[in-house]
């Protein structure tokens, strides 16, 4: 029998790895998480997972090269809802630690992970934020209230990443789930935490600088991702969509009545999800809607250009 040819085997061979990894009836299903790279050697490299794309920015400035991270919820796609994938699950089996947020499907993958990992670390890096409630008194309530003691966890805000005095907390707890996971490069991971730190000082005084002198403080946004943006720089978010359902034919006209009586003029959307809601309202305001995302890679850059899209539109 004659030899295949090696570029013809080297096809082949690529042809079985990718029919082999992918399933026929859905291809997409077999994606594999977000991760990032290191460069130091393998050994000294610490798997560590995190719920959504912001997380990633936050690891990598305080782990640095020790770290490769990988993202169950891949860019573009909105947490709130999101179901883990079969080979997420599989990554995520052989982490060393797991950095959660306080987004819904997470106890319920952790309970199946813990059971193939148990030596996973879970870490809860919204330990020690009171957080917001998704669903306020009633729809025009300023800013979010905060959980009463009985308040089931899956209604809680977990978009505590859109704020920078929480995320220094948050930065904090990843800083100390490093040193422990790899005592040895503590001093390296206490000098990244401390430069983060200082960028995240930063990055608050230009967006307080940029917001100062807005006017018109309150804003229509379709879903409630901005309230601890909102209740840090003294900003008044009022959403369309309320505990995940789209707003009823009276809820839109209540919108529509306020906004023309506050006079606003831009409507904020988010492209992860549908804005038609949003459309609506604005063209009945004679305004306009403004994409915005909670979840861009970039987290410093977004939320500052965040702050001069608000400080633009709201004036």
């Amino acid at each position: 029998m004659k030899k295949l040819p090696s570029l013809v085997l080297s096809f082949l061979l690529g042809v079985n790895l990718i029919t082999g990894c992918s399933s026929p009836d859905n291809p997409t299903s077999q994606t594999p998480p977000k991760e990032t790279t290191a460069t130091v050697p393998n050994e000294e490299i610490l798997n560590i997972t995190v719920s959504v794309v912001p997380q990633e920015y936050f690891v990598k400035k305080i782990g640095g090269d020790h770290v490769k991270i990988n993202v169950m919820v891949e860019p573009g796609t909105e947490p709130d809802n999101y179901e883990p994938k079969p080979q997420q699950l599989q990554a995520l089996s052989k982490a060393k630690a797991y950095i959660g947020i306080g987004i819904p499907f997470e106890r319920i993958l952790l309970d199946k992970v813990t059971q193939t990992n148990p030596k996973l670390l879970i870490v809860d890096s919204t330990k020690g934020i009171e957080k917001l409630s998704m669903i306020p008194h009633d729809h025009h309530d300023n800013h979010g209230h905060e959980k009463s003691e009985d308040e089931p966890e899956m209604t809680l805000d977990p978009h505590v990443w859109l704020s920078p005095r929480l995320v220094k907390i948050q930065a904090q707890h990843i800083y100390e789930t490093l040193v422990k996971l790899d005592p040895k490069n503590q001093t390296e991971y206490e000098t990244n935490l401390n430069h983060f730190l200082q960028e995240i000082d930063q990055l608050d005084a230009k967006i307080k600088e940029n917001l100062v002198n807005v006017k018109q403080r309150k804003f229509i946004v379709f879903h409630p991702a901005w309230g601890y943006f909102a209740q840090e720089y003294n900003l008044t978010q009022v959403p369309i969509e309320v505990g995940g359902q789209e707003p009823s034919a009276a809820e839109l006209g209540k919108l529509i009545k306020e906004a023309k009586k506050e006079n606003i003029k831009i409507v904020f959307a988010q492209p992860e999800l549908s804005s038609q809601s949003a459309k609506v309202i604005a063209k009945e305001i004679g305004g306009e809607v403004l994409l915005i995302s909670p979840v861009a890679p970039d987290w410093s850059n977004n939320l500052l250009e965040v702050s001069k899209t608000f400080a633009k539109a709201l004036n």
